[in-house]
């Protein structure tokens, strides 16, 4: 029990040292576990004031809703749903976010990345690159299952990967924990990732800047409520 008390302090440090870094963040809330659609706003930090920037924008989620992911916080032990691959659910939790990507150049300060054909992003839980994206011109891949990261949809024309599950080089990702979190667009509910339509989808990485080390912040209202005094004690964000 005391080594459970001296991690969980530690774990809170952590946090609070993380979402202490950030000065922007990307704040996703539904009604229920179980919706597939909510809002995202957008918050900056002014004078250690979060300030609403922007009206909300209109998303889509995992066709069956939220669950427990895998990022900057703590899960807790009455978790009525946890992510897991395949699930059709978002992860709820914060989660950092890492480069913005596209099909074609973007001139905008947040690091972005022209993926093409040959770019995957793994969700075989079997594969030794499980949710990792990998350049198949450069890398030999074991999976049976993977996600293009350019095809001909326009779903990931625009779009930002988030740290969920140690997507990022260098992290090791829980088998089964679920893979490819991404921000793009889309308008109807998605296996796990949370859409928008482009207008919007670029409105919000013009808006991104590298140096405030932006965080995304998912979950039912309550949920988002209790991140938030989790990691930084307060109720709400100021309005």
């Amino acid at each position: 029990m005391k080594l459970y008390i001296v991690l969980a302090i530690i774990l809170s440090v952590h946090l609070q040292a993380r979402i202490g870094e950030s000065k922007q963040l990307l704040v996703v809330t539904t009604d229920d576990w179980n919706s597939s659609s909510g809002k995202m706003q957008r918050y900056q930090r002014d004078r250690n004031q979060w300030q609403m920037m922007g009206k909300p924008i209109e998303i889509k989620l995992g066709r069956n809703g939220l669950g427990w992911g895998i990022g900057l916080h703590h899960i807790p032990k009455d978790a009525p749903y946890i992510k897991k691959e395949g699930d059709g659910r978002s992860p709820a939790g914060i989660f950092k976010l890492k480069q913005a990507f596209g099909y074609a150049p973007f001139k905008i300060a947040y690091p972005y990345h022209v993926y093409q054909e040959s770019d995957h992003c793994v969700d075989d839980v079997h594969s030794l690159y499980y949710n990792k994206i990998i350049d198949t011109t450069k890398v030999v891949s074991d999976d049976h299952s993977h996600e293009l990261m350019k095809f001909s949809e326009n779903y990931y024309a625009y779009g930002i990967v988030v740290d969920h599950n140690g997507i990022a080089q260098g992290e090791r990702p829980v088998k089964g924990a679920g893979s490819c979190i991404f921000i793009h667009i889309k308008n109807i509910p998605t296996a796990g990732c949370t859409v928008m339509f482009e207008s919007e989808m670029k409105k919000v990485l013009q808006w991104l800047d590298p140096d405030a080390e932006p965080l995304l912040i998912q979950g039912t209202k309550k949920v988002v409520d209790d991140l938030w005094k989790e990691v930084d004690g307060h109720n709400e964000f100021t309005r």
